[in-house]
């Protein structure tokens, strides 16, 4: 009973130390000291607290702390041991993960500072390294879905990487070439010059705005790949050679640039200057359609045309070179600029008036009438009522006397729609507007507008049934 007695206690006894080693062994002295951190980052107690990857003491508790901004931080409890006493003043600590399932350590990183940290002393938190990404908090920042396929795209990898060791290994080692070479490819994308975060921001932005399309890129490259099966079967000779003579390609290229360019430059000018034009020709096309299809069988006649557009050409030249032609020419020119200022005073006169035909009718009425000997002349005197004043008679009483009237009414160049006249007006011959002005002596051209009805033009409306 003694001996399972002592047996029981040593058990109780090493259940408990072991139940306690995580926190340290107890009657051990300890090297406590407080740290301060952004966040607790899923710390707990227990977690270990080392340097350079050897343990040297626990996390005995995390506590929430509030300071006087209200910002909230997480207050570490530590005990280090006697060892490691003291730890540099401004050793720094950073929150790193143990393991793939989430386990945490506090990594100590020892300053250069001669002056130690007091037992009970605390770690500020601007001695706290920013807080870095952990595995878990990287894959937790995806959706469920994006998660499951990235697993199995892991599982892929593992599948392509297992039993090609050896051909690992030999890729291994013809990396330090390349690595060498990439070298100054490396610095250049390191330099702030490069932009290559503004270059990585740029392609996260082009993926947001591919991934609607996602699906039709699908379709796309499932296309792709029936045109590049289409293509492996004329992969060699041809795509090869224009491959190798591509080369030269670019070479000849290069040479012709620039000598090239300035046409360019002329044709995009062209273009926009034949912008217009387009636009223009493509509302005209139908036009431009259906004097094609007349045009057509006037161009199969049109050879025997030239046949004679050769002499006739010639001939024309013979007649321009001609002297007496000439001198003829010149005359008509002369005879043109003589009668054109006399045309345009007397071609409103018929054209507007019609007077040539007023003329010629009143001149052909003259003999219009007769008898088997001959055709008479008629003529009728015209005379003015006694009380009033007219030509061709003597005054009949004073002009402008007692009565109303007797005022002299004299018109000797009636309008007739000539230059610097009323081009809408004919006087000489109108007899529906011109009335006589009663009480009012006229000399030249009747007040108000008579309009454009002469004798002949209103005789002529009157047998048509027409109206003005």
């Amino acid at each position: 009973m003694l001996v399972g007695a002592v047996t029981a206690v040593i058990a109780i006894v090493g259940v408990f130390f072991s139940y306690n080693a995580n926190t340290g062994l107890p009657f051990v002295p300890t090297y406590k000291v407080n740290a301060e951190l952004p966040s607790g980052a899923s710390l707990v107690r227990g977690n270990e607290v080392r340097i350079a990857g050897v343990r040297v003491g626990v996390v005995k508790s995390v506590e929430p702390k509030q300071l006087d901004t209200g910002e909230s931080i997480a207050n570490l409890d530590l005990a280090l041991d006697k060892s490691v006493q003291p730890i540099p003043v401004d050793s720094k600590i950073v929150v790193r993960q143990r393991s793939a399932i989430g386990l945490k350590y506090l990594l100590l990183t020892p300053g250069k500072s001669d002056e130690g940290l007091k037992a009970g002393g605390t770690i500020p938190l601007s001695q706290a390294v920013p807080e870095t990404v952990d595995n878990d908090d990287y894959f937790n920042m995806f959706t469920p879905p994006v998660r499951r396929a990235i697993q199995d795209d892991l599982a892929e990898y593992g599948g392509m990487f297992a039993a090609r060791g050896g051909d690992i290994n030999e890729i291994l080692g013809q990396l330090p070439p390349l690595l060498k070479v990439a070298q100054p490819v490396a610095r250049n994308l390191a330099s702030d010059k490069t932009d290559l975060d503004g270059f990585i921001r740029g392609l996260s932005q082009a993926a947001a705005e591919v991934a609607p399309v996602a699906e039709t890129q699908a379709d796309m490259f499932v296309a792709l790949d029936t045109t590049f099966t289409a293509l492996a079967n004329v992969a060699r000779p041809y795509i090869q050679d224009s491959i190798t003579e591509g080369y030269q390609t670019q070479l000849v290229t290069q040479k012709e640039a620039p000598r090239i360019r300035p046409f360019l430059y002329a044709q995009a000018r062209f273009m926009r200057a034949f912008l217009p034009g387009a636009k223009a020709l493509g509302a005209s096309a139908p036009i431009v359609n259906s004097s094609f299809d007349v045009g057509i069988p006037v161009l199969l006649s049109s050879p025997q045309l030239n046949d004679q557009l050769a002499p006739t050409a010639r001939s024309l030249r013979q007649f321009g070179l001609s002297t007496p032609v000439n001198n003829g020419l010149d005359t008509l020119l002369q005879t043109n600029g003589i009668l054109k200022p006399l045309l345009k005073h007397v071609a409103p006169a018929q054209t507007i008036c019609n007077y040539l035909a007023l003329v010629l009718r009143n001149a052909q009425s003259l003999s219009s009438t007769g008898n088997d000997t001959g055709n008479f002349v008629r003529s009728v005197a015209v005379f003015p009522p006694a009380q009033l004043n007219g030509e061709g008679v003597p005054a009949a009483s004073p002009a402008n006397g007692p009565f109303g009237l007797n005022h002299l009414h004299y018109n000797p160049y009636p309008n007739t729609a000539a230059p610097g006249q009323n081009e809408f007006e004919c006087e000489a011959g109108n007899i529906a507007d011109e009335n006589y002005a009663i009480g009012q002596t006229v000399i030249g051209n009747v007040p108000g507008n008579q309009g454009t009805i002469t004798e002949d033009q209103s005789a002529q409306q009157l047998k048509w049934g027409g109206n003005n």
